[in-house]
């Protein structure tokens, strides 16, 4: 026999490669934090010997989610300024909040919550837009979580930096001390195309394409967006993008709430990845991402949540279930955006926007074992004639029992082995506190 660290025995494992199969009463064996191999149970109890046996009877493993949009801080703002249009929102809540609480410290426990919060909802990579982006990987690197950092850049001053030239200089920096890191990879992440100017952008462009790393950005998010991009630059957003040369396989575009047909032909042309973020953009009324049409056009379309300041929650099961629904509804077909695609939207379609398919986004050998593990014994998902649309359709976070991040136990029967979740609750009650005991104050 041979002797590996982990075999995961579960009643399901759907692996998103090769797509459509569901595989029966199989096993994930792990060594050395990659998947070894996906075999039957019952070859893979004669053929290894492990450290650590799982046996989830009831469960079905799915490859870690993968949220590839998020403002991770922002879950210390959670509830802090509901029920407001997008730029309401931004410029008299959101961005003053910033300017008088955003630190390390801030940055530090904000994002320890979130990890918490995606952990226990099966997300183990997630693609971070926010400042301090330094403290964001240290805080990952040392609960052991996979993302993608954004190396902010804003055309106006902010706690992270002063200048274009600034944030610039920090991002490379931190691009440079992480470029040997296994878990944390960096995208450079200009905000909007209405918050950075011309010449930051093609800078940008040019050290995204020395340094092949992806460009993460808001765009064409809201309506108000994209007309003022015309009154201040005579076209739309995207199109203004293109003359800077930013369309291409290394761009993540959120949100993409207005487009037109020809947009999704060039989107298309030119492999943009485009993230799409259902309950953010029902939340802020922002639009409706056309994702069946960017599906069928062979947009490679991903989800995010956006932050929790946004969208209430960083839970990407229920991401994955408001999008299929949202594509229904949206496109008037039923058949728009099925189970397996909403499952692969989550995971493979993720991790290649990231540019990390090689890594992560389904469960084949090779690959890193980020693994999730969802109970479907529960009363409200019974019974179970496909276990991917029970996933997807009727499956709630709290079924998430156990994950792996590169063959790490960080959650473990319900429990974060790594993380202290009553210490986590008293800092964020610490900072509600704070925020609540000033916003009175001020008033």
């Amino acid at each position: 026999m041979q002797t590996i660290d982990t075999l995961i025995n579960a009643r399901w494992v759907i692996p998103v490669e090769p797509d459509g199969k569901t595989l029966d009463h199989h096993s994930i064996a792990i060594q050395g934090g990659k998947i070894a191999e996906v075999l039957p149970t019952k070859d893979a109890v004669k053929k290894y010997r492990s450290s650590e046996n799982v046996d989830l009877s009831h469960h079905a493993l799915i490859p870690g989610l993968v949220n590839a949009h998020t403002h991770a801080a922002m879950s210390l703002f959670r509830g802090l300024a509901d029920d407001l249009p997008l730029m309401d929102w931004l410029n008299n809540h959101i961005w003053p909040a910033e300017a008088k609480w955003v630190n390390e410290t801030f940055v530090r426990d904000g994002t320890e919550l979130a990890i918490a919060e995606m952990l226990k909802s099966g997300t183990t990579c997630f693609s971070d837009m926010y400042f301090y982006a330094d403290v964001t990987a240290r805080v990952c690197h040392d609960v052991g979580m996979r993302a993608c950092v954004g190396l902010i850049m804003l055309d106006f001053p902010s706690a992270w930096a002063q200048n274009a030239d600034e944030y610039l200089h920090k991002g490379l920096k931190l691009h440079d001390e992480l470029r040997h890191s296994e878990l944390i990879t960096t995208a450079f992440a200009p905000h909007a195309p209405y918050t950075v100017s011309d010449a930051p952008l093609e800078n940008i462009r040019m050290y995204a394409d020395e340094l092949d790393i992806p460009i993460h950005m808001h765009v064409h998010e809201t309506a108000h967006e994209v007309a003022e991009g015309q009154k201040q630059h005579g076209v739309r957003p995207l199109a203004r993008l293109a003359k800077l040369g930013l369309l291409g396989p290394r761009l993540i575009a959120v949100h993409m709430t207005q487009l037109e047909e020809a947009e999704i032909k060039t989107l298309a042309q030119d492999n943009v990845s485009v993230v799409h973020c259902p309950e953010s953009n029902l939340k802020l009324a922002s639009g409706f991402c056309p994702v069946q049409a960017l599906v069928e056009a062979g947009v490679n379309v991903a989800l995010g949540t956006d932050g929790a300041a946004s969208n209430n929650s960083l839970d990407m099961l229920e991401e994955m279930h408001i999008a299929a629904l949202l594509a229904k509804g949206e496109s008037g077909d039923a058949t728009a955006i099925p189970a397996r695609t909403a499952l692969r939207l989550a995971t493979l379609n993720g991790a290649k926007a990231l540019g990390l398919e090689a890594r992560i986004g389904s469960l084949t050998a090779g690959k890193a074992a980020d693994i999730a593990a969802i109970d479907l014994s529960a009363i409200s998902s019974q019974p179970v004639y496909d276990p991917v649309s029970q996933i997807v359709y009727a499956t709630t976070r709290n079924q998430v029992s156990d994950v792996w991040v590169n063959g790490k136990h960080l959650l473990a029967k319900y429990q974060l082995t790594g993380m202290n979740e009553e210490k986590l609750q008293e800092k964020a009650i610490e900072w509600h506190d704070k925020i609540s005991a000033a916003d009175r104050k001020a008033r």
